[in-house]
């Protein structure tokens, strides 16, 4: 009995050890590498756009999302027993709302210019890609951008703005519990991307309403008015599309096979931003302290399993993305194994299960503030401390 004992307190320990190197903060310093050190130790044919090889994916997952749209509208309805259509649908759900994120990743690869050589090719995939999906293309591409050019800083930065202690809303204290928890994350994950274009929810602050379907709204500049409109038509079209649909075959039948994996669409899309972008060990910055670098390290890599493959690991190598946004994501993999040993303890990958990570994020990740008594003021990490 003794030696369980001190078997179970052993593990006890470890597990302590274990969790505090998860948490265990990302160098908020300048670092003493540069960009472009970080670029020669990529091999050059890594930034190497193929037309060719970009297509084959885009043709790879919409043939898979076609065969599983033929097996959900001819097979499913016809199980021998309606438990078994219980079970299919939902599994339908999630393979091709799965499936469509991958979709999901290419059109943002092409905002990038990553797709190919040829950025009117690029626009034309994105948008056609992204609108299918409901999804604004040049309107996100643009605000996208920004974000891009403007990780971690807590003035500038797009979307995922933490808050700041003083300016959380007086309902926060109600929320920090575990049924508020369940509450907020469930409105995140379903609601939280069409609020965030619609409305321009988690947000950064402008000075007057921002919304992404509006072309003269603030986020976007002169020039690109015009690209604006030309999203809000594409949306257009694919509503219109949907209505037709809707009056051959019913609400229900375009629920079934389009909406329900458009809502997992939207929650992998909340949640692996969320989680790229929120870690207990990942600072934000003000303008006193914020530089390009330092924000576009402020990121985590995650581990999804089987789905990093499926979403084109745009979930384990997102730090490498930050720093070289127009490589092609069949590279990246590469680039972030080269990057790491000169990158060291500025490299954040957290291998956390991520259900897990989604609440452990939740419950401490709700503001941020410079640590006390520290002499980066600039510098602000995540508390839950209210």
């Amino acid at each position: 009995m003794g030696g369980g004992g001190r078997s179970s307190a052993t593990l006890k320990h470890q597990n302590s050890i274990k969790n505090h190197s998860k948490k265990k903060r990302v160098p908020h310093a300048k670092p003493p590498f540069t960009l472009s050190q970080l670029k020669k130790a990529i091999s050059p044919h890594c930034f190497h756009r193929s037309t060719f090889r970009s297509f084959s994916y885009v043709l790879y997952d919409l043939t898979i999302a076609s065969c599983l749209f033929y097996a959900a509208v001819n097979y499913i309805p016809t199980l021998p027993h309606e438990n078994l259509s219980l079970l299919a649908w939902p599994l339908y759900w999630f393979i091709q709302g799965s499936i469509l994120t991958g979709v999901w990743v290419i059109a943002h690869e092409c905002g990038h210019h990553a797709f190919s050589d040829h950025q009117w090719l690029d626009d034309l995939v994105g948008l056609i890609l992204h609108s299918l999906l409901l999804v604004p293309y040049f309107s996100w591409k643009y605000s996208h951008r920004r974000h891009h050019s403007n990780t971690g800083s807590l003035e500038r930065d797009e979307v995922f703005v933490p808050k700041t202690k003083s300016s959380m809303g007086w309902y926060s204290k109600y929320l920090n519990n575990s049924p508020g928890r369940v509450l907020t994350l469930a409105i995140t994950l379903t609601l939280g991307w069409p609020l965030y274009l619609a409305f321009n929810v988690s947000g950064r602050s402008y000075e007057r309403f921002a919304c992404h379907y509006d072309p003269y709204g603030p986020i976007y500049s002169n020039r690109e008015r015009l690209q604006i409109y030309v999203s809000d038509a594409g949306i257009l079209a694919v509503c219109f599309g949907l209505y037709k649909a809707v009056l051959a075959k019913g609400l229900v039948w375009v629920v079934c096979v389009y909406g329900v994996p458009l809502l997992v669409v939207n929650g992998f899309l909340v949640l692996i931003t969320f989680l790229q972008h929120t870690h207990p060990a990942v600072p934000h910055y003000d303008s006193s302290e914020w530089d390009w670098l330092r924000g576009a390290l402020a990121t985590v890599d995650r581990d999804y399993g089987i789905l990093n493959k499926v979403l084109h690991n745009i979930t384990d190598t997102h730090v490498a993305h930050h720093l070289f946004s127009t490589m092609p994501h069949y590279h990246a993999m590469e680039a972030t194994k080269a990057i790491k040993p000169i990158l060291g303890e500025y490299y954040h990958f957290d291998e956390t299960p991520i259900y897990k990570a989604m609440w452990r994020e939740a419950k401490e990740c709700m503001y941020v503030e410079p640590d006390k008594g520290s002499n980066g003021k600039g510098v602000y990490w995540y508390n839950n401390k209210l």
